[in-house]
């Protein structure tokens, strides 16, 4: 799939320039080879862990809630805390990627998961459970941010076909952790705690190649003369970068933060929509698990179709296009056309890996990537908050799922004319 031979393994000039008197010397072509197979193991483990914190405890909430004497309302707490982690502590990642390097946060990154994934199984109270989820969720939060900037970093010829590895692999963990979830717990004699401590070794094992690279850019700064000076020296991103100048970061974040709405109130609400039909509830999980499938196969293909066209606005529109014929056969024939409609809302959802391929595109350095990354999530992560709180509100107030359904479909136009905008061809230095 890649050509490791020509895959570069040094940070590009515009993200970290070294003085023309000390050029650092070029490894041997199997260092390449060894080099590139390791980021590419590393990508898709780290990938494969943001986000079985969530969705294995969405499995077993039901059992948390008793084991810890959870109420309802913190319950409902508990599943909004995600997006608002992703928010606040997305923030915090292009700081930490200048002060230690993107590799070394990912690498925490993936330490604070397992750390977090290992606590919350054996906490005896609400506080306990919701600090060590938090600590989880940090770490997922500066990942989500930096792994377009290490594919920039690493992969700058390649940014389609491992954006789309690593989305891939981001939908195939949901998809897993959601499913095999409760048979592992049933398989461990039904202890929730076992069930949910199981992904801590899934996030242990993502450390390990991290951990590595990250051993081996120490010691090679330590054995290249003039190694710590280069990175001091290296000029810092320009001041004169304004994120919140850029019409593009704006319309990226925005449109980030209506996708991820339309997500998760599809994970949240779609199964519930289907039972109020007539689907049998087996069959309406199902309906859900193909939603959330389709963007196991779509989200390798989307990301390497978008770096081929100048403009992404066509695939935002045709992906919306799917998005509001699937809303429109909720409204109308939910029970009939089942599984279209679970089908054209898994590829609308694809809308994902498409905003995390135009972070890549929608800036010319590194630091860019950085900025525009934590700016479009944590704005996007911010706005998708209410959305499933609101559906839920007009669901209990209207006793159907018209408003619900007019909402999530109203919504998705301005994800439209917002993604396309996002989509055109020019980038935040131009105009921040």
């Amino acid at each position: 799939m890649l050509d490791e031979t020509t895959t570069p393994l040094t940070p590009r000039e515009d993200i970290a320039p070294a003085p023309a008197d000390s050029p650092a010397p070029s490894p041997s072509p199997r260092t390449t080879v060894w080099l590139t197979r390791l980021l590419v193991v590393g990508l898709v483990l780290a990938a494969v862990n943001l986000r079985p914190a969530i969705t294995s405890l969405g499995a077993l909430l039901e059992d948390v809630r008793a084991g810890l004497h959870m109420s309802g309302s913190v319950a409902g707490v508990l599943t909004s805390v995600p997006a608002l982690c992703f928010a606040v502590f997305g923030v915090t990642a292009p700081r930490l990627a200048r002060r230690f390097g993107p590799g070394a946060v990912v690498c925490a990154g993936m330490v604070a998961i397992t750390a977090g994934l290992l606590i919350r199984p054996f906490t005896n109270g609400t506080a306990a459970f919701l600090a060590a989820s938090a600590l989880a969720l940090m770490g997922i939060a500066v990942s989500n941010v930096l792994m377009p900037v290490i594919v920039k970093r690493y992969f700058p010829d390649r940014v389609g076909t491992m954006t789309g590895l690593y989305s891939m692999s981001l939908s195939a963990g949901t998809a897993v952790a959601a499913a095999a979830t409760v048979p592992m717990t049933a398989a461990l004699g039904g202890s929730w705690r076992l069930g949910l401590g199981l992904w801590a070794v899934v996030a242990a094992v993502a450390v390990l190649p991290w951990a590595a690279l990250l051993v081996r850019d120490r010691r090679s700064a330590a054995t290249t003369a003039g190694g710590e000076e280069e990175r001091k020296q290296a000029p810092a991103p320009a001041p004169a970068l304004r994120i919140a100048r850029s019409r593009t970061a704006w319309a990226l974040g925005t449109f980030f933060g209506l996708q991820a709405t339309g997500a998760y109130i599809t994970m949240g609400w779609m199964p519930q929509i289907f039972r109020d039909a007539g689907v049998p509830a087996g069959t309406a999980g199902l309906l859900l698990a193909v939603t959330m499938v389709m963007g196991v196969p779509l989200a390798f293909v989307i990301p390497r179709l978008a770096t081929r066209m100048r403009n992404q606005g066509p695939i935002v529109i045709a992906l919306g296009a799917c998005g509001l014929t699937g809303y429109a056969g909720l409204f109308l024939a939910p029970a009939a056309g089942a599984w279209l409609w679970a089908v054209l809302l898994g590829i609308s959802n694809c809308a994902f890996p498409l905003a995390l391929t135009m972070i890549g595109m929608r800036a010319r350095t590194g630091p860019g990537v950085v900025r525009l990354s934590a700016f479009a999530q944590s704005t996007g992560y911010l706005i998708s908050i209410p959305g499933p709180l609101l559906v839920g509100v007009l669901y209990q107030h209207s006793g159907g799922w018209e408003l619900p359904i007019t909402l999530m479909a109203g919504l998705m136009v301005p994800q439209i004319v917002l993604g396309v905008v996002a989509g055109r061809d020019r980038t935040i230095e131009d105009e921040a």
